[in-house]
């Protein structure tokens, strides 16, 4: 399979929009509900990659990258969460993290080789999907009408003499 058409499908690009733009509205969150966000349920697997935790696209410059991450750490600075210190610093590390990760080269290019498998993945079992559903369709029938048996009722079973 290859990454020009993982690129290139439209079901992918729907949902991946659809991620892009609930990104951007949460990029424009106050501290304490940037906290909440990398601390959420399920936070553990959604902090592993770091473009999510630095909400960037995965194609953006290093540049780009110390950008959002000076803007994200200035915000969930526990020095700048007194309130709730400890959550914040867990918060701080995570950011942290994320930049480390994404500051190598090395690890960014491992970041965007499994980006890359993540999408190929998805068109892959998406394709697999519609092979199901065209053989679940031939085996109703390939989507012909059937005549519905009317049911009149219960009949019982004829009784069958008695032999001794």
């Amino acid at each position: 399979m290859s990454s020009s058409s993982a690129m290139n499908d439209p079901s992918f690009d729907e949902f991946y929009t659809e991620v892009k733009e609930i990104e951007k509205r949460d990029s424009v969150l106050t501290p304490k509900q940037q906290i909440d966000r990398l601390l959420r349920p399920g936070s553990t697997y959604f902090n592993l990659n770091p473009f999510e935790v630095l909400q960037l696209e995965p194609e953006c410059t290093l540049e780009e990258i110390k950008k959002k991450y000076r803007r994200l750490s200035i915000l969930v600075h526990p020095d700048k969460n007194m309130e709730d210190l400890e959550r914040a610093q867990q918060a701080f590390e995570i950011v942290n993290r994320a930049f480390k990760t994404l500051e190598n080269d090395d690890t960014r290019k491992k970041c965007l080789d499994i980006y890359q498998e993540a999408k190929e993945r998805t068109e892959h079992m998406e394709s697999r999907q519609n092979r199901v559903d065209s053989w679940k369709t031939f085996q109703s029938g390939g989507g012909k009408e059937k005549k519905k048996k009317k049911i009149m009722g219960f009949k019982p079973p004829k009784p069958k003499p008695e032999s001794r």
